[in-house]
């Protein structure tokens, strides 16, 4: 006969919902799996009943049915476990590639430059992803890293990954919170006007899956706002831009800044025909670099990092004879 199992919630697991906490330590129990055990007592904590959205701290005892254990794992072709969707196999040469990637790594944070058409997580469409190749990051850590912000798939750049469960929280609060810091570099198609300043405009999404874009106004838009800093111009052909997000609106830089009548060069979503120039040999793609990223930590100074320009963007500072001032020293002011 089968026993009623009780887990004691270790110290990594502190702070996360129960009913997560549940589908990551019993893998083959679903959602709804879960709903129906704690609607009806059989799963119970410090011997209370509990609601999903609980969040556990370290000690607490929770009492688990045996068919939790018991749940079968969806079965793939031929009734072998199915694969996680998001590993992804990769060959020794790719996961070195991917390591040579990474900028900086403590016991907390891992920080990659992300190549630009590299997709951060997956989709219907999309089958290769950063999230599915994080295992060849672990570095011999018991705990896969996590993301904890996302970059767009043709956006370059610093992407920061927590490397245990209780940084995930505190980095995630930091991003939510907007204590973090940074600064994104663009070619833009034309020069803003003025130099520097302050773009605020609320945008809404619209658009199916693979179509999402972001629009300005209407019911459902949210505010948004960016500091921007012109670097350089080559007069009112095109310009090396700061940007500096203080709200994380999906897709935010590229629609304010053709907002602005300065799109993104390469952006074809939201600058058009408009976002390309002709006649300077350069690659039709988005010029935009999540260049560097201010990160408060608990205890000790904020930790700052900067990444390398890649050669699409290096390529086209070149061909407009754009001064390129230090990364770090040039967030843009309110």
């Amino acid at each position: 006969m089968a026993l009623l199992e009780t887990v004691s919630v270790p110290p990594a697991d502190a702070g996360m919902r129960l009913d997560r906490w549940l589908k990551a330590r019993f893998p083959g129990l679903g959602q709804g799996a879960v709903q129906k055990l704690l609607r009806t007592g059989q799963i119970r904590v410090d011997g209370r009943r509990a609601k999903a959205n609980l969040r556990l701290d370290e000690g607490m005892e929770v009492r688990v049915p045996p068919q939790a254990r018991q749940a079968p794992n969806k079965a793939g072709p031929g009734g072998q476990p199915k694969a996680k969707p998001r590993d992804i196999a990769l060959t020794h040469e790719e996961a070195e590639d991917l390591r040579r990637r990474v900028l900086y790594r403590d016991a907390d944070i891992l920080v990659f430059d992300k190549p630009a058409g590299l997709a951060v997580q997956g989709g219907t469409r999309t089958q290769r992803h950063l999230d599915g190749m994080l295992d060849a990051l672990r570095y011999g850590s018991s705990e896969r890293p996590r993301l904890v912000h996302r970059l767009d798939k043709d956006t370059s750049g610093v992407l920061v990954l927590a490397r245990t469960r209780q940084a995930a929280q505190w980095l995630t609060a930091a991003f939510r919170g907007r204590d973090t810091r940074k600064l994104y570099l663009a070619v833009t198609v034309g020069a803003p006007r003025p130099r520097r300043g302050k773009i605020t405009l609320a945008l809404a999404k619209g658009g199916g899956a693979g179509m999402q874009r972001m629009s300005a106004g209407g019911a459902d838009a949210k505010g948004a706002v960016t500091l921007y800093d012109t670097l350089d111009s080559a007069g009112s052909r095109a310009a090396l831009v700061a940007l500096m997000p203080l709200t994380g609106r999906t897709h935010q830089l590229r629609a304010h800044m053709a907002a602005i009548d300065t799109p993104i060069l390469g952006d074809g979503k939201y600058g058009g025909s408009g976002a390309f120039l002709a006649g300077q040999g350069l690659e039709a793609r988005l010029h935009l670099h999540a260049r560097a990223i201010e990160i408060p930590r608990p205890s000790g100074p904020p930790l700052r990092i900067v990444a390398p320009l890649p050669p699409h963007l290096e390529a086209a500072i070149g061909a407009f004879g754009f001064a390129c001032p230090a990364a770090e020293d040039r967030f843009p002011r309110d």
